[in-house]
């Protein structure tokens, strides 16, 4: 099976598949690319009976053909993960089927129970939800509120020997090789600066604790303006908790993105930041170098995949949009670094 799965090329694995787990007379219909939020290798699909009847809705996650296993491509790391996250009651998908193995799909596999709901884009939601800013502040206010709620999971009792924790300096430096990819001598040089300033300010890095990695509305479900599930546990780690506070204030932060693309009227990153800290009873230091550091990080993912795109090897125009973003997230970043409170 190649890099880039067709639901042709599934078909027949997966009918086999489903048809081991659910009877003979269980039918795949309707398998198709999930392609909301650019979901990678992403199937949606339904299970039916003999007669035709609806038995579940599920989706599938598929580890990239022929890629080493490691981090973000290690997709069945996310079954322990996610299967332990349900059980706590917390809103995420269960796992009910999953393997490791190459033999039934061609490639590790993840398949998940389909949450009611969609995601809110924050660059173009989804004519579905209401644009009134007040209507798109709760949807970031739900976002936050979940977050604490995430955060108070005890991984130490339910996920102790999932993954060894990562040092902030390792959060950092982690990204040398991505921003190297930066096509655009600036994009180099400012986030080169950039990064040898977080290094010479790093945090304590507590609390520690699960980290989502990409926390922002559009990796959180909504339906009828209510918060269904948190999906996209590709980047999940355990580290510093404030990692994914600074990532959604960094979305939410108009100053971190240019006028012709940015988040669509979103409440004040402050205004987050008192809803995460008042759900937890909590008051956190050095918020600002987790901003900062979020900022770091999208532009480095930036580069990389506008180099991906414009190379050929992974076209995507969206990425020329965030080619203008990244000097800017750079360079809100530092400003953050150079005006926080040590």
């Amino acid at each position: 099976m190649s890099g880039a799965v067709t639901p042709t090329q599934l078909l027949p694995a997966l009918q086999a598949y489903i048809t081991g787990q659910f009877g003979a007379g269980a039918r795949v219909q309707n398998l198709a690319v999930m392609e909301m939020g650019h979901a990678g290798l992403s199937f949606g699909f339904e299970v039916r009976g003999p007669n035709g009847a609806l038995r579940t809705s599920l989706i599938l996650k598929l580890a990239p053909p022929g890629v080493r296993r490691q981090g973000n491509t290690d997709v069945y790391r996310q079954a322990p993960l996610l299967r332990a996250l349900h059980a706590a009651g917390l809103p995420v998908p269960d796992v009910p089927f999953a393997s490791a193995s190459e033999v039934e799909l061609g490639t590790p596999f993840i398949i998940m129970e389909r949450l009611a709901g969609k995601p809110f884009l924050v660059w173009g939601p989804d004519p579905a939800f209401d644009r009134h800013p007040t209507a798109i502040a709760d949807v970031w206010y739900q976002a936050a509120r979940s977050l604490a709620a995430l955060h108070r999971f005890n991984w130490r009792r339910d996920l102790e020997d999932w993954e060894t924790p990562r040092s902030l300096r390792e959060e950092v430096e982690r990204w040398d090789g991505i921003l190297a990819k930066a096509q655009e001598p600036s994009w180099l040089a400012a986030g080169q600066r950039l990064r040898n300033r977080l290094l010479t300010r790093l945090p304590d890095g507590d609390p520690i604790g699960l980290v989502h990695g990409d926390y922002q509305p559009g990796n959180v479900l909504y339906d009828s303006g209510r918060l269904t599930g948190i999906i996209d546990w590709e980047l999940a780690s355990i580290s510093s908790q404030l990692l994914d506070l600074g990532w959604l204030m960094m979305m939410a932060d108009q100053s971190s993105w240019p006028r012709n693309w940015g988040p669509v009227s979103p409440p004040p990153p402050e205004s987050l930041r008192e809803v995460y800290e008042k759900a937890l009873d909590c008051r956190f230091a050095r918020v600002a170098w987790y901003r900062a550091l979020a900022g770091y990080r999208f532009g480095a993912i930036c580069c990389l995949n506008v180099r991906l795109h414009r190379t050929g090897r992974r076209p995507d125009p969206i990425w020329e949009k965030f080619a203008l973003a990244i000097l800017f997230l750079f360079g809100r970043a530092e400003e953050l670094l150079l005006t926080e409170d040590i």
